[in-house]
């Protein structure tokens, strides 16, 4: 009977995620990762025995009896890790991590959103729509959702097999709302491919883990097979601009865009608030929501949120529970994003700084015109981590192309995650092809002290690597800065008591 579950990279989004899911149907939990980091130091209060050095030696007792530990690994991980190879050779059970979404998905009215970019914060949406909405749902979150503060939700344990306990979950039918299981459909190393949605989205399908795939050509042919998987009078919704080919016909396709009014699925009325927010309302096949209003700023993030909303209505025409309108005003409305999506750290008159996982050119365009039209006529400068070097190999014109976009640029080293250095590739490649801007490259743990030296106005960082752990350094270097030129006005209002006045 497995009543351990082993995690080899167990601090990944993705990874913990599952690791808190077993924790909470009361099964044993450990596992290695590379570095200490605050998803795992959660782990770890949360019951998990977590450890930082690839030793077999340091495997707890308890998962060292293939009879009772199963282990979980993810792709990032090389296969000559010691711990994994130990475990293989002695028959342990051992998965992937999309092979065990996958168990965990069986039975599960599966709501699954793919994409090159966008998916985690429309998966976010997704969750928080059927919390708030149906009052029910569960969802693995691709990042740290701010109204969940967790990347993981449950609902009811009562209802839900994702909470009954004992063994590795089982196919359990049902198509109830309290059924719903909203979670991400990875491309990276085809991992959505073990998923058979009943509702899926396709948000985009641009050219990337081309080290998996080796062409486009490729990518879109797994995004079709992905499609392929989607269950038979299921739904599937892809943005307009989403190009492969379509095989499956027992899936009834919609398709939806901000801006292209021919979609089933589209925005009217949308109007700019101040702080980047919108109002808007979105047209569906069965009629148009009124008086929406997203609570997190972006235009890219109104979009998303279309997707989502696509989805909370397909699931309710396919499970017989029309959408509720006002419910979902309430539930966009009071939506506070994902950490590292359009993440605000700093909004003062004088200076603002965000940070954003963007890592992808299309993402980064997408996200400097978003900033561009948030903060008009402002001085940009971005700061991006380059993630993977074949990435940065493949790629290079392109994010120059949109990092183009800021006033200034500031690149640190590449961030390497699973892989190692390729001769001639590194952050300058991406520089040297930049244009009209002036371009820098600073070590990340330098960044703090450069930007409180440098004229700043507008500053975002950009990555999906380590440079999130200097948030807080550069937030304080901007703060700093921001209170000495306010300093003798604000001690003048401050002594005169009239600085409501």
């Amino acid at each position: 009977m497995i009543r351990n579950i082993y995690f080899i990279g167990i601090g990944g989004i993705g990874m913990s995620a599952l690791a808190r899911y077993f924790m909470h149907r009361g099964m044993h939990v450990a596992g290695y990762d590379l570095t200490e980091t605050p998803l795992t130091r959660a782990l770890a209060d949360e019951g998990a025995s977590v450890h930082y050095a690839d030793d077999v030696a340091l495997i707890p007792d308890e998962f060292r009896d293939p009879a009772t530990t199963m282990v979980v690994f993810t792709p990032a991980v090389p296969r000559d890790h010691s711990e994994l190879g130990w475990f293989f050779e002695r028959g342990f059970m051992v998965e992937k991590r999309s092979e065990m979404l996958g168990h965990v998905a069986e039975g599960m009215f599966t709501m699954a959103v793919a994409g090159t970019h966008g998916k985690t914060t429309t998966t976010t949406l997704l969750a928080w729509f059927n919390s708030q909405v149906t009052g029910r749902g569960s969802a693995f979150l691709g990042g740290i959702s701010k109204n969940f503060n967790s990347n993981l939700v449950l609902s009811d344990a009562r209802s839900n097999p994702l909470l009954q306990e004992g063994g590795v979950p089982e196919g359990q039918g049902g198509r109830s709302l309290d059924n719903r299981l909203a979670m991400e459909a990875d491309e990276f190393d085809r991992s959505f491919l073990r998923l058979n949605p009943d509702v899926a989205a396709i948000t985009s399908v641009d050219p990337d883990h081309l080290d998996i795939y080796g062409s486009y050509e490729a990518v879109k042919e797994a995004f079709s097979q992905f499609l392929d998987r989607v269950k038979p009078l299921g739904v599937a919704i892809l943005h307009t601009k989403v190009d492969i080919e379509i095989r499956n016909r027992a899936t009834l396709i919609y398709r939806y865009s901000m801006d292209d009014h021919a979609a089933d699925f589209h925005t009217t009325n949308l109007r700019a608030l101040p702080g980047g927010k919108y109002t808007f309302d979105i047209v569906t096949p069965g009629g148009t929501i009124t008086g929406l209003t997203l609570g997190i700023p972006g235009r890219v993030n109104v979009e998303n949120s279309i997707a989502a909303v696509a989805m909370m209505w397909a699931a309710g025409e396919m499970q017989g529970e029309p959408l509720d309108h006002a419910a979902l005003r309430r539930a966009m409305a009071d939506f506070r994003g994902v950490r590292r999506r359009f993440d605000i750290w700093v909004d003062m008159p004088e200076g603002v700084y965000m940070d954003d996982y963007a890592h992808h050119p299309e993402e980064l365009a997408a996200a400097i015109g978003a900033l561009r039209e948030m903060y008009p006529g402002r001085h940009l400068t971005a700061i991006f981590q380059p993630h993977l070097y074949t990435r940065t190999r493949d790629l290079h014109h392109e994010f120059a192309e949109a990092l183009s976009g800021a006033d200034e640029l500031i690149l640190t080293p590449i961030y390497p995650a699973r892989e190692l250095p390729i001769e001639g590739v590194d952050a300058e490649l991406i520089g040297r092809h930049v244009t009209r801007i002036p371009w820098r490259t600073v070590p990340k743990e330098q960044l703090a002290e450069e930007i409180a030296r440098t004229p700043t106005d507008v500053v975002v960082t950009f990555g999906a690597g380590n440079i999130e752990n200097h948030c807080a350094e550069i937030a304080a270097a901007i703060e700093a800065k921001i209170t000495s030129l306010r300093g003798p006005q604000t001690r003048s209002n401050d002594a005169s008591g009239n600085a409501d006045e």
